[in-house]
C-alpha cells in the first residue's frame, strides 16, 4: 500500500442548521497533488478549514504520515507541516510585505525581532520571483492579485509537507499562473504535496495526479486523473446533466445609449478613457492585470476620484462623486473583493441583500420586517441562494452564495447600469451558469452591463463589445465578430498598432 502523506477518516461537521460534512475520507499521497472539487456549499472550504485547525470536526480524524493529529489552529498546523492559501484573503491593510512574509512566525535575533533580517530576506524573495515592489509597501496599496501572489510566495517560502491552495488561481494573470504551476511541480517532485481546489477543469487536469469529488457534505468519489474525464467529473459534482451552452448568451433588442463616459483620467492610473454601453447589452473590459480596469469603473462609481472626464446617463450629464450620487442615478458596482468592500460578514444576508435599498424597507425611522423578508425572498427564489433562512449570517455562505446576495442587494435596488468586477471569480461551473442567466435577463430587461473578467472565453461567451485595455488606456473596441483570445491578447499586450 501506498504511503499517504495525509489522511482524513470520516470526518463530520454541522452547523446551526447546515450539515456542511458528512463522513468524508481520502488520502492524499506524497509528491501528488490531490484536486478536490465540488460546487460552491459542498464542503470543499470547511474540509480545508478542518486540516488547518481554524475548524474542529464534530466527528472523525486527522492523521499526518499515519500518526492522528489534534490540529487545535493554524499554528499547530504548520507545526505539523500544513499550510493554506484561503480563497478569501485576510490581511491587514497597514501592514508591510515584508512584515506579511513573516506573520506569526517573527525571528529574533538577542531577543528581539530581526528585522534587518526580515527586510534583507523579504527582498530576496521579491526579487527572485522578478517583482519590484519595496518590501515596506503596504499591503492596503496592492491589488487582490497582487496580495494573492504574495500570499502563494509566502506558503512556499515556508515549504510545508502538505500545501492547501483553494482558487489560487482567481486573481492573477497569465504569467502568474504558469510561475505557480511550475512551484506546483517543483514541489510536487521535491515530494511535497499539494490539495488543490478550483473550478477551472483545464487547471485540475493540467496539474492533478489524483481527484476528490465532493457534493452536498460528501465525497461521490476519488480516482486518479487518468481515468476521468472533465465532463464526468462536473456531472459527479452538480448531480445532474448539464446539458446547456456553457454560455447562455441571447440576442436582445439594443436600445439607446444609457452610460457613457469621455476622456476620463486618475493620476497615475488610468487617462483619457471612452466607452458607452447602452440598453441590453452586455459589454466587456478586458485587459491584463495592472492595466487599470477596476481603478476605472471604482472612480465611475465614485469611490476613487477622477482628475478629468465626463459622465452621462441616459444622455444626462452627472457627477458621480460618491457611490450615493451613484446608486441615485441608478448605477451600482460589484466589487471583484466581496470581503473587503462587499459582505458585511456579522449582518445577516436578509440585512445584507436589502442594504442599497432601505428607503423600501423602512418607514419613519422603522424597520417593515414582512415587507423585508417578502422582497428578499421574491429574489432568492429567483438567483436560486441556498441558505437555511434569510436571517442566516453572510459569512457563512458558500462565495457562489455570498456572490448572489450581493447581486440581489443591486438588484433590488432597480439599476439601469450595473459594474460587474470579476463577477464569477471563485465560484463553481454550476453558480456561474446561474449569473451568467441572471445577466441575459437583466439585458433582456433594458438594463446597461460592464463587466470585468480575466477569463477570455467567459468575455468572448457573453458580451456583445469588448474594450481592452493596456497600460490605462483603452487600446480597443472589438464587436462579436471581431472577438478571439489571441486578437484580444494582442490588444492587451499592446501588441498591434491601433488606428
Amino acid at each position: 500500500m501506498t504511503e499517504t502523506l495525509l489522511s482524513v477518516r470520516g470526518i463530520s461537521k454541522s452547523f446551526p442548521g447546515v450539515k456542511a460534512l458528512d463522513n468524508v475520507s481520502f488520502d492524499v499521497r506524497p509528491g501528488t497533488v490531490h484536486a478536490l472539487c465540488g460546487e460552491n456549499g459542498a464542503g470543499k472550504s470547511t474540509l480545508m478549514k478542518i486540516i488547518n485547525g481554524i475548524y474542529h470536526p464534530d466527528t472523525g480524524s486527522v492523521l499526518v504520515k499515519g500518526q492522528e493529529m489534534k490540529i487545535r489552529n493554524p499554528i499547530e498546523a504548520r507545526a505539523h507541516g500544513i499550510a493554506m492559501i484561503a480563497q478569501e484573503l485576510n490581511y491587514v491593510p497597514e501592514m508591510t510585505i515584508a512584515e506579511n512574509f513573516f506573520v506569526g512566525r517573527l525571528p529574533q535575533k538577542f531577543g528581539r525581532v530581526d528585522w534587518r533580517y526580515i527586510r534583507k530576506e523579504a527582498s530576496r524573495i521579491l526579487r527572485e520571483e522578478g517583482l519590484s515592489y519595496s518590501v515596506n509597501r503596504r499591503l492596503g496599496s496592492l491589488t487582490v492579485s497582487e496580495i494573492q501572489m504574495l500570499e502563494i510566495l509566502r506558503a512556499v517560502y515556508h515549504s510545508a509537507d502538505v500545501l492547501i491552495m483553494d482558487e489560487p488561481t482567481s486573481a492573477i494573470a497569465h504569467k502568474e499562473v504558469e510561475s505557480l504551476f511550475a512551484k506546483i511541480r517543483a514541489l510536487r517532485a521535491a515530494g511535497k504535496s499539494v490539495i488543490y481546489i478550483s473550478h477551472k477543469m483545464d487547471e485540475v487536469f493540467e496539474l492533478a495526479d489524483d481527484i476528490s469529488v465532493l457534493r452536498d457534505g460528501t465525497v461521490v468519489s476519488t480516482q486518479a486523473a487518468s481515468e476521468i474525464t472533465s465532463a464526468q467529473v462536473i456531472a459527479q459534482m452538480v448531480g445532474r446533466d448539464l446539458d446547456h451552452q456553457q454560455y447562455p448568451k441571447e440576442t436582445v433588442e439594443i436600445g439607446e445609449t444609457v452610460f457613457k463616459a469621455t476622456g476620463l483620467a486618475a493620476e497615475h492610473m488610468f487617462e483619457d478613457v471612452s466607452f458607452e454601453i447602452k440598453g441590453g447589452e452586455i459589454v466587456g473590459l478586458a485587459g491584463l492585470i495592472g492595466a487599470g480596469r477596476s481603478e476605472v469603473i471604482r472612480a465611475v462609481f465614485g469611490l476613487d476620484p477622477l482628475n478629468a472626464g465626463d459622465v452621462e446617463v441616459e444622455g444626462r450629464p452627472v457627477k458621480l462623486t460618491d457611490p450615493k450620487k451613484a446608486l441615485a442615478e441608478g448605477v451600482v458596482m460589484l466589487s471583484e473583493d466581496r470581503r473587503l468592500v462587499g459582505i458585511i460578514p456579522k449582518l445577516s444576508i436578509k440585512k445584507n441583500a436589502t442594504l442599497a435599498s432601505l428607503k423600501k424597507v423602512v418607514y419613519g425611522g422603522r424597520s417593515r420586517g414582512r415587507k423585508e423578508e417578502k422582497l428578499v425572498r421574491e429574489y432568492f427564489k429567483k438567483m436560486n441562494v441556498k441558505a437555511p433562512s434569510t436571517e442566516t449570517k453572510i459569512e457563512s455562505l458558500s462565495g457562489g452564495n455570498q456572490q448572489k446576495v450581493l447581486l440581489a442587494r443591486w438588484l433590488i435596488a432597480e439599476p439601469k447600469v450595473m459594474l460587474l468586477d470579476e463577477p464569477t471569480r471563485g465560484i463553481d461551473i454550476g453558480a456561474k451558469f446561474e449569473i451568467y442567466k441572471i445577466m441575459t435577463d437583466l439585458a433582456r430587461q433594458g438594463r446597461g452591463i460592464l463587466m470585468i473578467s480575466s477569463e477570455l472565453p467567459e468575455l468572448i461567451g457573453m458580451c456583445d463589445r469588448i474594450y481592452v485595455m493596456s497600460a490605462g488606456r483603452v487600446t480597443a473596441e472589438l464587436k462579436r465578430g471581431q472577438f478571439s483570445q489571441e486578437t484580444i491578447l494582442k490588444y492587451a499586450m499592446n501588441e498591434i498598432e491601433v488606428a
